[in-house]
């Protein structure tokens, strides 16, 4: 039998090729975003810290019992001559009754995700932009974003193409509405 070598037919499959074969060193984190590989070293204590207020209070008080999944691969819509995106957001949340997560691979669709959650990092203006338009291209119905710089809460709704028509923004320290399914008024003082 003869090896024949795969080339892919397109620069944006070439470079998906490339992204689906990394092998980062541990705890850093790979993601395609709009054509671009974005590489991130593993989180500070404050990030870290972000997450878990903002976990701890989704599982404790929505309306609608949510599962969650931090780090989970989600295989978004592409857009323009970009590939797929293959993004990791801080956190995932779907509804308990979906079991979004049960049967997954590495990378899902966010077919029933009811939320994600990104807190800023070394690239802010990725998770403010990219990330933003990648999650209502893909129609994911929220998206919370942290931003550490900004010290605010931000909770984009309504996507339609490649942007969210709805905005709610909460200096830390100022509660912000969640919602349905989750229903319920996200506590920031802590996060001062």
């Amino acid at each position: 039998m003869t090896a024949v070598a795969h080339e892919p037919t397109t620069p944006a499959e070439g470079l998906l090729e490339i992204f689906l074969s990394l092998d980062t060193p541990e705890g850093f984190r790979a993601e395609l975003i709009e054509g671009e590989i974005v590489v991130t070293p593993p989180p500070d204590g404050e990030h870290e810290k972000y997450i878990s207020r903002t976990v701890r209070q989704v599982i404790k008080r929505s309306r609608t019992e949510m599962d969650f999944s931090g780090n989970k691969g989600l295989k978004l819509p592409s857009g323009g001559a970009c590939p797929k995106t293959h993004v990791v957001p801080d956190a995932t949340f779907g509804p308990v009754e979906r079991d979004l997560f049960g049967n997954a691979g590495s990378w899902m669709p966010a077919d029933g995700v009811a939320m994600v959650l990104e807190v800023t990092s070394t690239k802010p203006r990725t998770d403010r932009e990219a990330k933003r338009r990648c999650y209502a291209r893909a129609g994911v119905p929220l998206y919370l974003l942290v931003d550490r710089e900004a010290a605010s809460v931000t909770l984009f709704s309504e996507p339609r193409d490649d942007e969210y028509r709805e905005l709610c923004m909460r200096p830390f320290g100022k509660p912000l509405t969640l919602p349905e399914p989750f229903a319920f008024d996200l506590e920031t003082a802590d996060f001062l």
